[in-house]
């Protein structure tokens, strides 16, 4: 054997299937996901690409993996609590996981083979909203109602091209407002100069829509 193999082999003795799905994650964090390859993943572990087979049989079963480590992450809607306090704190939670994982906003409904968090966190949730007196059919739809908000709102949040209020403030006079004449766009420039001056805080605005559908769906309980 020789001094790369020995090397290689080494290497490869001190994998297990959770440090390949973690460092999965790390490169999909740095990279996005259409970045992270079996060989990519191996380089990065320092291990032999077809090593990685022993703990995941392909891309999609490490996906299914990296998903279900993610909802591992979200907080599961407390007991004990009313239904729309519950549901606040598992959305915000769901936020957060995901601003860390952004790659992870288009696969959370994706997986044809769910991990046991993923099926923990689902079951936590549709009974959260049975025991608040949703009907089974109304229940479904009030968990595709917010899971709908909270991925669009990530995916949005993603995407924007700045991050702080400052930010927000810089490109809106040095990039958005030379773009719109306050003669052709009034509204758009008294928007812009009111997101401004009230400070943008993208955990606000998040809350703001949260809260609407919320108090929306409270009259469709049959117990209300």
């Amino acid at each position: 054997m020789s001094a790369r193999e020995q090397r290689q082999g080494a290497s490869d003795a001190g994998l297990s299937k959770q440090r390949v799905v973690l460092e999965a994650i790390r490169l999909a964090d740095r990279e996005g996901v259409d970045g992270l390859s079996m060989r990519r993943l191996a380089g990065a572990l320092g291990a032999g690409a077809m090593s990685l087979y022993h703990y995941v049989a392909n891309k999609d079963e490490l996906l299914d993996a990296m998903i279900d480590v993610v909802f591992e992450e979200i907080e599961l809607p407390p007991e004990g609590t009313d239904w729309q306090s519950a549901m606040r704190r598992r959305a915000l939670s769901a936020r957060q996981v995901l601003a860390r994982h952004p790659w992870a906003i288009g696969l959370m409904e994706s997986r044809a083979s769910p991990g046991p968090a993923n099926l923990r966190h689902r079951e936590a949730v549709i009974a959260c909203l049975r025991r608040a007196g949703f009907p089974v059919l109304m229940a479904t739809h009030a968990n595709w109602l917010l899971d709908s908000y909270v991925y669009g709102f990530a995916l949005q949040e993603a995407s924007l091209p700045f991050d702080t209020a400052d930010e927000l403030a810089d490109m809106t006079e040095d990039v958005f407002l030379p773009q719109l004449p306050p003669d052709e766009f009034p509204y758009l420039n008294e928007s812009a100069a009111a997101l401004v001056a009230a400070g943008y805080d993208p955990a606000e605005e998040f809350i703001f829509g949260l809260d609407l559908i919320l108090a929306a769906l409270d009259p469709l309980r049959a117990s209300a």
